[in-house]
């Protein structure tokens, strides 16, 4: 499977921000992390703490092979009409993770606006939200 996996602003601050939120392990050493837990796959990585840069990504995904997309949309998942907007036409499974439980913090982590136009919603494993968002798209496209 051809997996993109998208991730939004400030993890590339994973290990420095909030550790005992977000764990001590870098973005990079989640990406190694993942590469080893499916091996099997292609995996290919997008961070950005720019918002048109994750919707450009999201388009480009329209026109792609992949199989699948696992975002982690950070903050713009409470507050990205415009991410959601791109996300909601494609047309291939997609699966929104988070690392903390979101519905365990501040009232306005509840709400995610990209969740609604997402396949599922996978929030409070740490790294292992990953690991599960990638199970799922295996299961749904079996």
């Amino acid at each position: 499977m051809k997996i993109l996996i998208i991730n939004g602003p400030n993890l590339n601050l994973l290990g420095k921000r909030n550790p005992g939120i977000y764990g001590a392990k870098s973005l990079k050493d989640l990406e190694y992390f993942l590469i080893d837990e499916f091996p099997k796959h292609n995996l290919d990585f997008f961070q950005s703490n720019i918002e048109g840069e994750l919707i450009d990504q999201v388009q480009q995904a329209m026109e792609s092979e992949l199989h699948g997309i696992v975002i982690n949309p950070g903050g713009y998942s409470h507050t990205s009409v415009a991410l959601r907007d791109a996300l909601e036409p494609l047309d291939i499974p997609k699966v929104e993770v988070h690392i903390s439980n979101i519905h365990a913090r501040e009232e306005f982590r509840e709400k995610s606006i990209t969740g609604g136009v997402m396949d599922g919603i996978i929030t409070g494993f740490g790294k292992y939200s990953y690991v599960l968002g990638i199970q799922a798209l295996e299961k749904m496209t079996e």
